[in-house]
């Protein structure tokens, strides 16, 4: 479990593929960048981009992951050399700064806008459409692992925009600076509103 307070950022330095399979998953190596890893061991869990993987190896200020084939097509700015939002999972105890996030990427949004309003900057993304009734003015998504409020919705027949504002903070610490038009970035709801629905979608069924 996380919160979507981005640690620090890193960089995937080295990808590796696991095989000659073309469902061949692939080896990351991760320069944890000033992340400490003095408390971390292969087993732990560390959110990249905001999926949570696996340690497997760990070497001075550097880790190791293994990422799926599946989990490739599943996220974004896992398959290259790439800066990375990394935050380590919680302990019992941790401040809750951000929201309850589980690292588990619910789809792929597209960034629509990406621009400058007065000293902050607005983010308009793209999301797919069976993801908008997750989506609430001023509830929570995470963007690539980082924590955010929903600022304003609108559902088309086959998309849903949400916007959001960016503080310069959260620019300054966060991937997030270098988003373009276009890009691809992974998309978690909110870990209560999914929970909501199955309930309200369960045709009257009660538990015992």
């Amino acid at each position: 479990m996380f919160t979507g307070i981005v640690e620090t950022t890193g960089r995937i330095v080295a990808v590796r593929a696991q095989g000659d399979e073309k469902e061949a998953g692939v080896r990351l190596q991760i320069d944890a960048g000033t992340l400490s890893l003095a408390d971390v061991a292969p087993g732990d869990s560390i959110a990249i981009n905001g999926a949570c993987m696996t340690v497997v190896e760990k070497q001075g200020n550097t880790f190791c992951i293994d990422v799926s084939r599946e989990s490739l097509q599943r996220t974004a700015g896992l398959d290259g050399l790439n800066e990375v939002n990394l935050e380590k999972a919680l302990k019992l105890g941790d401040r809750l700064g951000g929201h309850l996030v589980s690292g588990h990427v619910d789809g792929i949004g597209i960034v629509h806008r990406f621009a400058p309003v007065a000293e902050s900057w607005e983010l308009v993304i793209r999301a797919p459409r069976d993801m908008a009734k997750y989506f609430a003015y001023k509830g929570s998504v995470a963007v690539n692992g980082v924590s955010l409020t929903v600022n304003q919705l609108e559902d088309t027949e086959t998309d849903c925009l949400f916007s959001i504002n960016l503080i310069p903070h959260t620019l300054a610490v966060t991937t997030l600076k270098h988003l373009k038009e276009g890009a691809a970035v992974n998309l978690e709801v909110d870990l209560i509103a999914r929970y909501v629905e199955r309930m309200l979608s369960a045709d009257g069924q009660r538990s015992v």
